[in-house]
Order: C-alpha cells, then structure tokens, then sequence
C-alpha cells in the first residue's frame, strides 16, 4: 500500500510528531510512527495507516539460519512479547534491535533493517 491509498485510522485523538514517543520509521518519502501494531502517518486533518511493502529491502523470505540469540529459548513474538508489532506486506512482524523479525515455526525469519527517521 502507498500513502496515496488513504486507509485512514478512525478515532485517533494522538497527535504524532518528532517528540510523541513513537518509533519513527521512513516510509517511502515520508515519515510514519509505530503506534500499537499500527504504522500512523498524520496527513490534513486525519492520520493514514500504512503498511511496509514487502520489497528487497524489506523481504518477506524465510531465513532458518537466522540466529535470535539474543533471546531465551522459550522467547515467542506475539502480541504480548514486548517488542513491537510492524505492519509488513500480509503479516506482522517484531521491531528487534532495528530489524523486524517473524515467527516462523520453530524460528524467527529476518525480514529486514527499519530506517529510522
């Protein structure tokens, strides 16, 4: 989806911008913010919600050679595992040290490094 797709967030009272406390994430030639699972773009009068594309940057390939050392073995993204949720593509992944991983059966696939704003 681009952000001339217009799927905007209803009822969102939250103003973003360079100090909220949001992920800021460079999207195309803009800026959106990581709010609950959701990627924000404020535009006129009503924040647009936007998707990473799937892309060569942002693969949506699986990697079981992909090493999540940094956990223990009984981590599990999900909704309540403490990293944030990233809209990608079809799915969701999980912002981990700046790179967006996906649970994949017995391992987490890399799907790519976020450039942050």
């Amino acid at each position: 989806m681009t952000h001339h797709d217009h799927h905007t967030h209803p009822g969102h009272e939250h103003v973003h911008g360079p100090d909220c406390g949001h992920v800021q994430v460079q999207h195309e030639d803009h800026v959106d913010y990581l709010h609950d699972g959701h990627l924000h773009r404020p535009h006129e009068d009503h924040v647009d919600e936007h998707v990473l594309p799937v892309s060569d940057d942002l693969p949506a390939d699986c990697t079981p050679d992909h090493d999540c050392a940094e956990f223990d073995a009984e981590h599990v993204h999900g909704p309540d595992c403490g990293h944030e949720p990233v809209p990608h593509g079809d799915h969701t992944d999980y912002l981990v040290g700046g790179h967006l991983h996906h649970p994949h059966g017995d391992h987490c696939d890399h799907h790519g490094e976020l450039v942050h704003a």
